[in-house]
């Protein structure tokens, strides 16, 4: 049987008959002797794109090329098909009478997936499509596999990031926004290397977790029987060697974060970090702003670019306000005209932001103000300088405004790029902020940094002025591709494993499911249900209640809560709706996009956390050995968004 004539097998053909069918293919090249997996080497002399870019200095010529076959079409004594290499597609024209007969035997048999090998010359068709005329051809490797269909793609999200080898093949968008990143992270070190930075590396074991407030990842070293953190950031060590005169270094690597996952968070991503002596916060917003419009100009020819729904300028001139300008122009409140910590909070509890759990002081305050109101609509590039003290642990005070630091943080389309600093080098104030940090840690803030002796005694030495940068290498990739998640921008995103169970440290409890293995038996009896309600409700009562499908766009967790996530919903009206629910317990946010869910609509707003909560999520709940158990209600994905429930 031959898939010459189909890109994918018919619907009432089970896949295990495919694969058999390719194996058994497989299987008579190996009887005959002629097993595909033995070849070690084919020699290429052409690429599809380097051809069809100029096709009259390959025309008539002979050339070698290679790829995996996308698509194929018989016709008679003649087979049509194209080939994929790693520059694009190409053409191949086959017929009876040009190649051996055993090569044309061959070569019906052959499978879209398969790779082959081809000589031929190079011509256009009828139709003036540039392609090559098969002289000889062999199959290079077996496909058994049958590839997602031609049209569609691979269309499951999910499996797209499981599979990213096959999203790599079937989709060019994707190929394209990881050339993308290729592109930006080699602009980003020829940049620096041209400004007499010196890239370094530096440990990503610790026995210290510092640079940055977030909870570690934590691991054990056998040998020395000692805990180890994998590093949340780069600068303790790179200042280090600031102290040590290497004035200008930077370093791109992968940073560990043990924290929930989103649509713009990945536990594992990539920031570059720098360092310059004698230079300040201002010094590292010329660059920053050199950097990412000089990147988007060379990679995408253009200033302009669409990311989250919003057309977005990089062109030099990003707008730079204070973090307390921010406030007084979005908010009307001047922080800076406040002098007491009461005052303050009292100032942002009038406009509705949410206090709880934080620390009363003017500073936090004032960054609750922005956090919560102000940083959704920074939509442009804009800068936001002098942040407080009480949420700068590393950066320098500034000499006019004790209260506030020099230190700044890019924002785009409401989305944070990078942070930077004038670096903090007074060895007793480093100190005090770093025991404050353990006094938090202390009372159960896992996010608050850990003292760090050594460095203290490394700025006892004498670190000259610095100014320092960090920015995520991930969210500007982002940018450049228009892409809304940062899963589409990370090779290998972090996933749950298939078939996983959560267990109390969330790690799976399961390995990947195999299709023959047979269905989970659950246990129910230790399962306790509440009882059904004895008082009745009159039916149009409960036809008040609108109860919608809708499917989750977007979700992440809710920064300073550790049960709520964020769910951005299409309702059948709107694609904005935006309902938050306390289940971050039982579920992490990268399981939930994609999904059809049950909600109540027509309830009022409630602002949790400072945002407008548009509704219900309905969920399934149970108490089991003594604890709550709960399942988000999800239905067929077929059901689409708007469906009232009756």
């Amino acid at each position: 049987m031959s898939e010459e004539n189909t890109r994918q097998p018919a619907p009432e053909q089970e896949l295990s008959e495919i694969l058999q069918i390719r194996r058994d293919k497989l299987a008579a090249l190996q009887q005959e002797g002629r097993d595909p997996f033995t070849k070690t080497k084919f020699t290429r002399t052409a690429w599809s794109e380097e051809i069809k870019a100029d096709y009259d200095a390959f025309a008539d010529k002979t050339i070698s090329v290679a790829g995996r076959i996308m698509s194929k079409r018989g016709m008679g004594k003649a087979i049509f098909c194209h080939i994929k290499d790693d520059r694009g597609q190409i053409q191949l024209y086959i017929r009876a009478d040009a190649v051996s007969a055993q090569e044309f035997a061959d070569f019906r048999k052959y499978d879209i997936g398969d790779i082959i090998g081809v000589s031929g010359y190079v011509f256009k068709t009828k139709t003036e499509e540039i392609s090559v005329h098969v002289q000889s051809v062999e199959l290079l490797s077996k496909s058994l596999r049958p590839l997602p269909e031609k049209f569609h793609g691979m269309t499951n999200t999910e499996l797209k990031y499981r599979q990213r080898y096959v999203d790599l093949i079937v989709n060019d968008d994707s190929r394209r926004n990881f050339v993308i990143r290729s592109k930006f992270v080699s602009y980003v070190r020829r940049f620096l290397d041209n400004r007499g930075y010196m890239e370094v590396e530096t440990p990503v074991l610790n026995t210290i977790s510092g640079g940055a407030t977030a909870r570690p990842f934590i691991t054990h070293h056998n040998t020395l029987d000692i805990d180890m953190y994998l590093r949340i950031a780069t600068e303790l060590n790179l200042k280090r060697l600031i102290v040590g005169g290497i004035e200008r270094v930077y370093e791109i690597g992968r940073i560990f974060r043990n924290e929930g996952m989103d649509t713009k968070h990945n536990p594992e991503f990539t920031t570059v970090e720098l360092y310059e002596s004698y230079a300040d916060f201002n010094d590292m917003m010329d660059l920053f702003e050199d950097l990412l419009s000089g990147a988007a100009m060379e990679i995408l020819g253009t200033y302009d670019v669409q990311w989250q729904g919003q057309s977005v300028s990089l062109a030099p001139g990003f707008k730079r306000m204070t973090m307390a300008e921010a406030v007084k122009e979005y908010l009307g409140v001047d922080f800076m005209a406040i002098e007491s910590d009461e005052e303050a909070v009292a100032a942002a509890k009038a406009i509705g932001v949410d206090m709880e759990k934080v620390e009363p002081t003017w500073g936090h305050a004032l960054y609750e103000c922005f956090d919560q109101k102000v940083e959704e609509k920074l939509i442009q590039p804009t800068f936001i300088t002098m942040h407080p003290v009480d949420v700068s642990p590393l950066a320098k005070r500034s000499p006019k405004f004790p209260r506030l630091t020099e230190r700044f943080e890019l924002f785009i389309c409401a989305s944070e790029m990078g942070n930077a600093f004038s670096e903090l080098n007074d060895p007793i104030d480093q100190k005090q902020r770093f025991q404050k940090q353990v006094e938090m840690r202390a009372k159960g803030d896992d996010e608050a940094g850990m003292m760090d002796e050594d460095y203290i005694n490394a700025l006892e030495y004498g670190m000259p002025p610095t100014g320092g940068l960090g920015i995520g290498i991930d969210r500007c990739v982002m940018l450049l591709t228009g892409c809304s998640s940062i899963r589409d921008v990370i090779l290998f995103p972090t996933m749950k494993t298939i078939g996983g169970v959560k267990s109390e440290n969330g790690v799976s409890s399961k390995e990947v499911s195999t299709p023959n293995s047979e269905p989970e038996k659950i246990d129910f009896s230790k399962v306790k249900i509440e009882p059904i309600f004895e008082e009745m409700v009159d039916f149009d009562t409960f036809a008040k209640s609108d109860f919608r499908a809708v499917k989750i766009l977007a979700c992440e967790a809710v920064t300073k809560s550790k049960k709520l996530l964020k769910f951005t919903l299409d309702d059948g009206e709107r694609k904005d709706r935006v309902i938050l629910s306390g289940i971050h317990e039982y579920y992490e946010p990268e399981e939930l996009v994609g999904k059809t869910a049950i909600a109540i609509v027509n309830l009022p707003p409630r602002k949790m956390m400072g945002i407008d909560s548009e509704g219900m999520l309905i969920s399934a709940v149970h108490e089991e050995d003594g604890h709550e158990g709960l399942n988000l209600l999800m239905v067929d994905d077929k059901i689409p968004a708007g469906a009232k429930l009756y």
